[in-house]
């Protein structure tokens, strides 16, 4: 049975019942990776989003509600459920379909975006719009958690805070961006309550509980709930930390339980204020390969991708080590021999190090390398400081 086919708008969802939804799943992962491994893409991030893109559009009523997603790394779920299914075999290239979000392309894709930390801002303006214009409908943003290690996202919640607006975000939370995040309001977010171990042991706890003691154990259950909300906000709660902001705080959820994340949006469409859904989701997520090194499958080339092994073995050719590899190796080499001359040198980028080639840097002069977060405002101004104060330093994004 192929139900990716037969949809066309995301108002053929509607029709289908839970565990439609998850067979449906894993056939976007398929054409997925297929497609990917023909053409490149963004891999991982999309993978890990499958469930919670399919669970939006089963709740809510897109292209009227409008979903703005923060990269496109996160949508390929989203345009195969818009219409586009058919033609994604020409993801990426001439003429076909974009690998970031294009209004051009689609009413469904309600603000273009590559690349990051702008969902929020660009919600907010469109739910500020909403009211100015006497309309109803919802106005949900997806953010990942690499996206809020970016100053611009945090004023804008500041401001969507101030406003009260009727926004729901959706921190979609797989514990890594490009590269591994940085900075304390991740590290505040992703508490080791929050994470994707937990969910399960919680999970597996409650499940014993309910068969052996059917009566009982749904009082321990409770319990056992109240006693970890207690442990959490004694620790540091997200909800404290958000509620400065103004916002409702609601989470963790499994990312990839299509259950529980569709009851949680149903809820949530009877709200009226500025609401943070927090989903714990895998990077990865249905291809062995990529959740063992989401890293190299973030972003991968054309005919890169073995679909049983996962990405070839590189092949190296003769000659001198840098002639055989690319620009960004060879940047990444300069650097480093650069730097070993010169004790000024300092690098900065923006959770892109292995993108930019500077993994060797940071392995070798970790006192010296800066990982800012996808704050490219603040990478520029710390580098201008870092001048300064007479060091030379090279940003790389």
């Amino acid at each position: 049975m192929n139900l990716l086919s037969n949809i066309h708008t995301p108002a053929d969802l509607k029709e289908f019942n839970l565990k439609d939804l998850e067979v449906l799943a894993e056939e976007i992962r398929s054409e997925m990776i297929k497609v990917v491994s023909q053409n490149g893409g963004h891999l991982a991030s999309s993978l890990g989003a499958v469930e919670l893109v399919l669970a939006l559009h089963y709740v809510f009523e897109a292209p009227q509600d409008q979903i703005v997603f923060d990269v496109g790394h996160q949508a390929y779920a989203h345009k195969m459920l818009t219409g586009r299914a058919e033609n994604f075999s020409t993801l990426r290239q001439a003429g076909g379909i974009s690998g970031f979000l294009r209004r051009e392309e689609s009413p469904y894709d309600v603000f273009n975006a590559g690349h990051a930390s702008t969902s929020i801002s660009a919600a907010l303006g469109l739910a500020a719009g909403r009211d100015l214009l006497d309309k109803k409908h919802s106005v949900i943003a997806v953010i990942g958690d690499g996206a809020l290690t970016g100053g611009m996202s945090l004023e804008a919640m500041n401001h969507a805070g101030g406003m009260q607006k009727n926004l729901l975000v959706v921190y979609n939370d797989n514990r890594m961006s490009i590269s591994p995040n940085v900075g304390a309001i991740c590290q505040y977010l992703s508490l080791k309550l929050t994470t994707h171990e937990h969910i399960l042991l919680r999970q597996k706890v409650k499940s014993i509980l309910e068969r052996i003691m059917p009566q009982k154990g749904r009082r321990l259950i409770k319990r056992f709930q109240l006693a970890e909300e207690s442990l959490k906000a004694f620790l540091v709660s997200p909800t404290s930390f958000l509620a400065a902001f103004g916002f409702k705080y609601i989470g963790p959820l499994d990312g990839h339980d299509l259950g529980k994340l569709v009851d949680a949006f149903k809820q949530m469409k009877n709200f009226n204020q500025p609401v943070l859904l927090h989903v714990v989701t895998t990077k990865g997520k249905g291809f062995a390969p990529a959740e063992e090194n989401p890293l190299a499958f973030h972003g991968v080339g054309r005919s890169k991708i073995d679909l049983h092994d996962g990405l070839p073995p590189q092949k190296v050719s003769g000659g001198p080590p840098i002639a055989a590899k690319n620009y960004t190796d060879v940047f990444g080499s300069f650097l480093l021999y650069a730097a070993e001359k010169d004790e000024r040198i300092t690098a900065v980028t923006a959770a892109m190090s292995q993108g930019t080639g500077l993994d060797p840097f940071f392995a070798r002069f970790p006192d010296r390398a800066f990982d800012v977060g996808i704050a490219e405002l603040h990478a520029v101004t710390v580098a201008a400081g870092l001048a300064a104060a007479g060091l030379r330093p090279v940003v790389a994004l």
